[in-house]
């Protein structure tokens, strides 16, 4: 299998440490055949909102224009792919396929962090209960898009205090494991949460009766370190989500497929 990792982040979404290009050099340092940057994706908002956690509009051209120097500077060396970290907001869900066919994205990794939009303020990490319907539904609804190479932390609402593994959230990772299963898209280990698992003894995501039954319902495994800091791409990280997947009978895949936009766009797949 090779070292892969297509989720990693720029110091544009403002809380990432370390330029473009020594997350390049450390990834070939640790061994990794081919990467992907994907830092949270901008948005077009309706409002006046300006977000804090995510790369500002007016940043995009640098962003897309560093990564696609560094894909050229760094041929044969490692292979670089173009991508973003993105939710599903459904109200601008048409406008996110239009810049991503207009942008030639390569791919976007599923992260569903907020309800409808963070213009709103309430994130699934720390929500109230009444939400998490919406999580798992926003989650499906985003799968069945095709617009997303993969799942990011599916399991990221266990980091909610409010909550514990139950029947309801049950049926509602079975929702998301079936419909990533249909779709033949892999669900993430997550190495920037099994390093906080670590670091606080607790179990948030990586979370193990998700892993558990995602191997059960036939669901693939991809391994994203969620880089936010040159430290964060150490391959201890990547050799022990091994370690971790290989307790369950699941598929780890090191590969994802470049999403054919314009092809979603002409089948209107987009809800």
């Amino acid at each position: 299998m090779r070292k892969t990792n297509y989720h990693m982040h720029t110091e544009r979404c403002q809380h990432a440490y370390g330029k473009d290009e020594e997350f390049v050099l450390q990834s070939l340092r640790q061994g990794y055949k081919e990467i992907g940057f994907s830092d949270h994706a901008c948005w077009n908002y309706d409002s006046d909102f300006i977000p804090h956690i995510r790369m500002p509009f007016f940043q995009f051209r640098d962003y897309k224009e560093s990564v696609l120097s560094l894909r050229n500077k760094y041929k044969g060396s490692i292979n670089i792919l173009f991508g973003m970290e993105a939710e599903y907001f459904e109200k601008y869900m048409d406008w996110m396929l239009d810049f991503c066919i207009e942008e030639n994205i390569d791919y976007l990794i599923l992260g569903n962090h907020f309800w409808e939009s963070d213009e709103k303020g309430v994130y699934y990490g720390y929500c109230k209960p009444k939400y998490v319907k919406e999580y798992f539904n926003s989650m499906e609804k985003a799968i069945r898009t095709g617009m997303y190479a993969y799942v990011a932390h599916p399991e990221l609402i266990m980091r909610n205090p409010y909550l514990k593994w139950n029947d309801k959230i049950e049926e509602g990772f079975t929702r998301i494991c079936m419909a990533a299963k249909e779709m033949d898209m892999p669900v993430e280990l997550n190495c920037a949460g099994l390093q906080h698992n670590i670091r606080t003894g607790t179990e948030t995501y990586p979370y193990s009766k998700f892993w558990e039954l995602a191997a059960k319902i036939g669901c693939k495994a991809i391994i994203g370190l969620d880089a936010h800091s040159l430290q964060d791409l150490d391959s201890k990280w990547y050799d022990l989500a091994v370690n971790y997947l290989n307790r369950f009978d699941i598929e780890i895949v090191d590969s994802i497929k470049k999403i054919d936009y314009e092809n979603l766009k002409k089948s209107q797949n987009i809800r």
